[in-house]
């Protein structure tokens, strides 16, 4: 059973209430299922007529996309066309960048995250967010995992430790590190930590994660790793993953969505599609030249 989220995103008085009831969905790897195209599908965020400054300098330049619900939409394109920006949009990361300013709308779940009676710490709860190099806390494994529940007033020690275990379970990191829960996570692999980064993300139950390059710093073998949970992870989440690695977008994306940069150095949204035909038989002939290395 999922966490049940609020229709509202003013702040939620009984968020550790309503934690500490919950019982955490078990994940299954699922069978793949055919490309469905992206209007049939149910929207979990919608960017609308979304442009981001930093100060004078336009990054995005009405930018407008549908993120489907459960399926992983990689962001693909140049360095500088605005990925990562956009990614920080789409949980008000930006917020926390001085000059930045964002026009337009992100839509979750039929509301607009930048409304000004929004509770920011409420959206990040609801889209959680993995960094491109893993950043544990310099704390235990369970203190990390712990982390997000204990801000939201769970001080329960058995339901902390119901919700660190299934959460380092779904992050396929449990069996790593089910005796080292009080050891520092910075004593952990690079994979293993971006594994307890991401059980540390969905502690908290969020119903969209973003991840900027999530392996982009890892061996080959973890990076295998982090693709198979991100697979696993779908189910219950809606993935938007940012990715300068071609491969990787067409192994793990259900739909994919070319930026380029326009004349005027802003990132715009060239073609948004299922990942087999944006990779096979794209529509826009820059998405061509990108995908099949003849540009950037």
């Amino acid at each position: 059973m999922n966490l049940a989220k609020p229709q509202t995103f003013l702040r939620q008085p009984d968020v550790a209430q309503t934690l500490e009831k919950t019982v955490l969905p078990s994940l299954t790897i699922g069978e793949k299922v055919e490309h469905h195209s992206i209007e049939s599908l149910p929207v979990k965020l919608s960017v609308v007529d979304l442009a981001v400054y930093y100060r004078q300098f336009k990054a995005l330049n009405k930018i407008s996309i549908n993120i489907p619900e459960n399926k992983i939409t990689a962001l693909i394109g140049p360095s500088g066309c605005g990925k990562s920006t956009l990614l920080r949009v789409l949980n008000r990361m930006n917020d926390l960048v001085l000059g930045c300013r964002v026009e337009g709308q992100v839509i979750l779940n039929g509301q607009n995250i930048y409304a000004p009676d929004v509770d920011v710490v409420d959206i990040r709860q609801r889209i959680g967010m993995v960094f491109q190099r893993p950043n544990p806390f310099p704390m235990s494994v369970f203190d990390n995992v712990a982390y997000g529940p204990r801000l939201y007033g769970i001080r329960n020690k058995q339901v902390l430790e119901e919700i660190v275990e299934r959460s380092l379970r779904h992050a396929a990191v449990w069996d790593d590190v089910k005796d080292k829960l009080h050891q520092s996570g910075l004593a952990l692999s690079g994979g293993q930590q971006q594994r307890l980064c991401i059980a540390r993300a969905i502690a908290v139950e969020p119903s969209v994660i973003l991840m900027d390059e999530p392996a982009s710093a890892l061996d080959p073998i973890s990076t295998l790793k982090i693709e198979e949970l991100m697979e696993n992870l779908k189910k219950d989440y809606t993935i938007v993953v940012v990715t300068h690695n071609m491969q990787q977008a067409a192994r793990v994306s259900d739909f994919t969505a070319f930026l380029m940069i326009d004349e005027n150095q802003s990132g715009t949204l060239v073609e948004i599609g299922p990942t087999e035909q944006i990779f096979t038989n794209p529509q826009n002939k820059q998405t061509e030249d990108y995908v099949t290395g003849r540009f950037g």
